[in-house]
């Protein structure tokens, strides 16, 4: 039975029905308010993963992606051939330092798992990424550094893999048939991320020709900056470093520009850094909407 049919047959007042009436709907509204405040605390990190498609399937399909691998690894040999004309007797040994992760190998694998799936990156989740050693090779990039050892030109890997990630990364890496893949050439992260106590290490006894990496600090410290105006100021004053010391790869995934978003807080909760990367974006705006 219901509330109008109860007042027609004078089971209830009129008034004392409207009375009830507006409790239901105020009732319902509070609930789907409270409904909605529980649907923002909980966005999943599977919906946050949603956002990693785009970039990832440009990354494992696009031919773009491969021409500008290529493109880096050809300013890369450019840079070198010069490097080795100009050398005199007596200089230093040449030398590339070179990132490894989506700079000479290719891990967006991980990232494609990452989607469909309520899970973030961890440390554990990633360390059975690397012991798997199913990185593949950047286009140009096994070419190049092949071509750098026949000419006398040693590689430092200088990567901020953990020290106990060594032996698979190895691996990954000689499968793949890069050279110098030993323990003095492959260098993981120890106590710090900073790469530069490990490039200071490499410039005691090498003359490096070209830095090669996907992330700014691959190249200087100083791109560590937990904000993104930092960073874009640092290019600026360095813009003539890239091209001929420093190479950049291409990654939409993840990096610094990323962290800087978040201030450098990894932790944020997924609903957070979904509000933290949609606040960044610069829209247009049509005049007539």
């Amino acid at each position: 039975m219901t509330m109008m049919q109860m007042n027609v047959q004078g089971g209830w007042p009129q008034k004392t029905a409207k009375s009830l009436l507006g409790v239901v709907i105020a009732a319902t509204v509070t609930a789907c308010a409270s409904h909605g405040g529980q649907r923002e605390q909980a966005y999943t990190a599977r919906e946050l993963n949603e956002q990693l498609v785009m970039s990832t399937l440009w990354m494992q399909s696009a031919a773009e992606y491969q021409a500008l691998s290529y493109q880096a690894f050809n300013m890369a040999k450019l840079r070198l051939d010069q490097a080795m004309k100009d050398r005199k007797q007596g200089d230093k040994p040449l030398a590339v330092v070179v990132d490894c992760d989506e700079t000479v190998i290719d891990n967006s694998a991980f990232e494609a798992y990452l989607v469909g799936h309520d899970a973030e990156y961890s440390s554990a989740l990633w360390g059975q990424w690397v012991n798997d050693a199913q990185a593949k090779a950047l286009p140009g990039a096994t070419s190049f550094l092949n071509y750098a050892q026949r000419h006398g030109v040693e590689v430092f890997y200088i990567t901020n893999r953990k020290q106990a990630e060594l032996a698979p990364t190895m691996q990954n890496l000689a499968q793949l048939g890069f050279p110098y893949v030993d323990t003095r050439h492959v260098m993981m992260r120890t106590d710090t991320s900073d790469k530069q106590p490990r490039r200071d290490q490499v410039l005691q006894d090498h003359n490096v020709v070209l830095y090669m990496g996907d992330n700014l600090a691959d190249f200087d410290s100083g791109y560590d900056a937990p904000e993104a105006t930092t960073r874009q100021q640092h290019v600026k004053e360095q813009q003539a470093l890239f091209g001929e010391r420093f190479i950049m790869l291409p990654n939409p995934a993840y990096g610094g520009w990323e962290g800087a978003l978040y201030e450098g807080d990894y932790s944020l909760s997924p609903g957070e850094k979904d509000q933290r990367r949609k606040a960044a974006l610069m829209p247009w705006q049509p005049a007539n909407l």
